[in-house]
């Protein structure tokens, strides 16, 4: 049985919690113990929120312990196991949520769906050991190669795949319904300033900045009706950051330590305050200031800009093509 978090710490202020309260909520990835996803399940639902469904796919002991908590408190809540990765999955969790939601479909969407690597120097060979014969490095290099791209392809089919098929179901249920919509994608900071090391978690979370305006092109007259955004989140102390939790070398670039989860859960319900309009289409990078003792918490606005330079020599060289 695991449910460690301390609940009092999610309640917030009334400015704040306006922004879940009364409000459906659905949360990917939401079911591990002191994970960035169950401090948004747990922030929703002490704030107000009429409803919150808590996913996962593996850490159901964890997921179930969530539930009870939030159900001992008073809330209502509800569990949907299911791969992210599988159609199969996700469209069988439809018609449940939307039974666990009394008919309705959830207000807000937090995807948060998403793995790390354990690590692999993306494009470097393996050192020599010495006295290893030729074909036992070759054998080693191959199951380095093989395991390595398997982990990384883990990672990208679980952001990139989950968060597809997600929006793809959801967006489609809102069009249908005509029921206004608000999804919100967990990026990283990594996105944009890549670490070594984790080269299927940088590729994801910069492929997630895409898909707000991908939804909104394709939606066409309908994107009204569909508000999307990412968030770019800092190193927060979870079970996948516990290792390096006390090394700033692995962070301190960045913040003066790693955030808790509930004072993730608190900037982004302060940023969930903001009006719709203003969060659509936006990428947001939550920076992390002050001290370790004293963090100071601020968001801003990350504009991915695609420039056209002409090159002087194509310029002045064009290749010319005569018709027929």
């Amino acid at each position: 049985m695991a449910f460690t978090a301390e609940y009092d710490k999610f309640k917030y202020s009334e400015a704040f919690a306006k922004s879940v309260a009364g409000k459906r909520v659905f949360i990917t990835g939401s079911g591990k113990d002191n994970g960035v996803g169950q401090a948004f399940a747990l922030a929703a639902a002490a704030n107000g929120a009429e409803v919150v469904g808590v996913h996962f796919h593996r850490s159901y002991r964890d997921g179930f312990d969530l539930i009870d908590a939030l159900r001992e408190r008073g809330h209502k809540a509800f569990a949907v196991q299911a791969d992210v990765t599988s159609t199969k999955d996700l469209w069988e969790s439809r018609g449940y949520i939307i039974d666990q939601m009394e008919g309705k479909t959830p207000d807000l969407i937090i995807g948060n769906s998403g793995l790390t690597e354990k690590g692999y120097r993306f494009g470097r060979a393996l050192p020599e050991i010495e006295g290893e014969r030729r074909a036992a490095r070759r054998a080693r290099v191959r199951q380095d190669f093989l395991d390595n791209l398997a982990e990384s392809y883990t990672v990208l089919d679980t952001k990139i795949d989950g968060f597809v098929a997600m929006t793809h179901l959801w967006a489609g249920e809102a069009v249908y319904r005509k029921r206004p919509l608000q999804f919100m994608y967990i990026s990283s900071m990594q996105a944009i300033e890549p670490g070594a090391a984790v080269p299927g978690y940088v590729i994801a979370n910069w492929a997630v900045l895409r898909l707000p305006e991908v939804l909104r092109v394709n939606l066409g007259r309908a994107a009204s009706l569909v508000d999307s955004s990412c968030l770019m989140l800092p190193f927060i102390r979870t079970g996948m950051t516990e290792a390096y939790a006390d090394n700033p070398k692995v962070f301190g670039r960045w913040q003066p330590r790693m955030l808790e989860p509930h004072e993730a859960a608190h900037a982004v319900v302060q940023l969930l305050a903001r009006p719709s309009e203003e969060l659509d289409l936006g990428n947001f990078k939550l920076g992390v200031g002050g001290t370790a003792e004293k963090l100071e918490l601020q968001w801003s606005r990350v504009k991915i800009e695609v420039s056209d330079e002409s090159l002087g020599w194509s310029a002045e060289a064009p290749v010319v093509c005569q018709a027929g």
